[in-house]
């Protein structure tokens, strides 16, 4: 995750960067459920209105609950599916707090209603997060869900009146990269907190689905944008939380937005982006799904680490015997192609390693989702480029 905001208060009062620290232990995203009253077009889990046999049971989750706190886990994301379908999604969210978890909810928002809210309020949540992929039509075609954007619109607001810290997620594509400004002003009208801007990743339905994957000319329209609506809400003294994720190259981005308009606070940027390190899955980022199985993040579904019925999370997390695993906290990470030749490798960390591996089959390709040009990275000009080409199946044998 690139913390927008953050690099916009330094230009604002720059500070010396000190040493990289990472947290004890990773930031969990925990798909407690699979079920989703929704079809969303670039769900990573492939999620459906319907029962998924196998998951786990409330007392299995608390006892890996326990786990992850002695772990040192300071961060749990509770999501799905639509984590408000599972019964127990209150219990657990209250043994989390009370366990001392920083506990954040993902949602769709349409089962934020007046029957829910106070429930919801009364989990104390630190953040709950929304997902919109356009205003109106736009959103609800995503969705598959005619109807959807009007209550997640009102579930935020509900979540807004009631006190809680709400968030708007959005994942850029071809089809909805228009209504990126009309979002913008609806975060800032609806006095919503957070906007966290999300590259499409190649897992689940995003995977079938990235040749709508934008193309890098209009993502950088898209950062151009978002940066400088950042920068103007810290102009104007106001306090909004702009993010981004599933592309550390927008922190390579990032310092070229400044060389062009604060050229005397480069170097500054360049350390503290450098301190950031770019891309953590596997090391501070992890993932549970709802079957029990361990990832690097949410986006590696089809490769498992373990399973926490088998094994403790805080064991499967420190074992370096699985290939990818090892890769993954090596550092610097050992990266082939244009990534590995790149001359800002220590500020994104070779990238979104899950696009190299499901276009190429090798995790440690270059990364196809990389927008920046060769002159941007300092590499040699007209190399032919991993393309991100339409995802089809393979039919094996006769």
């Amino acid at each position: 995750m690139f913390r927008i905001s953050q690099y916009m208060q330094e230009l604002s009062a720059p500070k010396p960067a000190g040493p990289k620290q990472n947290p004890p232990a990773p930031v969990v995203i925990w798909n407690l459920i699979r079920r989703c009253n929704l079809t969303c077009k670039h769900c990573y889990s492939i999620s459906a209105d319907k029962d998924f046999p196998g998951e786990l049971t409330t007392e299995e989750i608390y006892a890996v609950l326990t786990d992850l706190r002695a772990f040192r886990v300071p961060v749990l994301i509770l999501s799905g599916g639509e984590p408000l379908l599972r019964p127990d999604i209150f219990d657990i969210a209250r043994r989390a707090k009370g366990l001392g978890f920083y506990v954040g909810l993902s949602s769709n928002g349409t089962l934020i209603d007046e029957s829910t809210i106070d429930r919801i309020a009364g989990c104390d949540f630190d953040y709950v997060g929304v997902s919109l992929d356009g205003i109106g039509a736009t959103h609800d075609k995503f969705r598959r869900m005619q109807g959807a954007f009007a209550a997640s619109l009102q579930g935020i607001r509900l979540c807004r009146d009631r006190g809680l810290k709400i968030g708007v997620r959005f994942t850029l594509t071809q089809d909805n990269a228009q209504d990126l400004p009309a979002l913008l002003e609806l975060v800032d009208k609806e006095g919503i907190d957070r906007f966290y801007f999300s590259h499409l990743n190649y897992a689940g339905r995003g995977n079938t689905n990235r040749k709508d994957d934008a193309q890098h000319r209009l993502t950088r329209w898209a950062m151009d944008l978002l940066f400088d609506t950042c920068w103007t809400y810290q102009q104007r003294g106001l306090h909004k939380e702009f993010t981004s994720g599933n592309n550390d190259a927008d922190g390579v981005y990032f310092l070229h937005w400044v060389e062009k308009r604060f050229p005397d606070r480069v170097e500054n940027i360049r350390a503290r982006l450098i301190q950031w390190g770019g891309n953590s899955s596997g090391v501070n980022v992890a993932n549970i799904d709802n079957l029990g199985n361990v990832h690097p993040d949410t986006m590696w579904w089809h490769y498992s680490l373990g399973n926490v019925r088998q094994r403790p999370f805080s064991e499967i997390w420190m074992d370096v015997s699985d290939s990818l695993m090892a890769g993954l906290k090596q550092f610097p990470r050992s990266v082939s192609g244009r990534c590995g030749e790149c001359r800002h490798f220590a500020i994104c960390n070779g990238n979104t390693r899950v696009r190299a591996q499901q276009l190429t089959g090798d995790p440690w390709a270059e990364d196809p989702g990389c927008y920046l040009d060769d002159d941007e990275i300092g590499v040699s000009p007209g190399r032919e480029r991993i393309a991100a080409m339409p995802h089809c199946r393979i039919r094996r044998g006769p």
